[in-house]
């Protein structure tokens, strides 16, 4: 990774604005993961809808991930930050 060689100054809008996505992404990522818990309470309780519910459940790691990703993306912009 290369950071800036100079400070990197974020004005009050800047601020206002990375907090208010990092925000979406923790309200997001925690829906994901309530999603997770909901799929896993319901296999727990009725083992016969395993198939059904798989799918789903399957894919969320990988929302989270990208939830993760596109906000580091975001910060890494704000903050000058260039990945090689």
């Amino acid at each position: 990774m290369a950071f800036p060689n100079e400070p990197v100054t974020l004005g009050d809008d800047q601020i206002r604005e990375l907090h208010g996505k990092l925000v979406n992404l923790r309200h997001d990522a925690n829906n994901e993961l309530a999603k997770i818990a909901a799929a896993l309470e319901l296999i727990r309780r009725r083992p016969e809808s395993t198939e059904r519910i798989w799918p789903a459940l399957a894919e969320q790691p990988r929302k989270v991930s990208d939830l993760i990703a596109h906000f580091s993306n975001e910060l890494e912009t704000a903050l000058r930050i260039r990945r090689p």
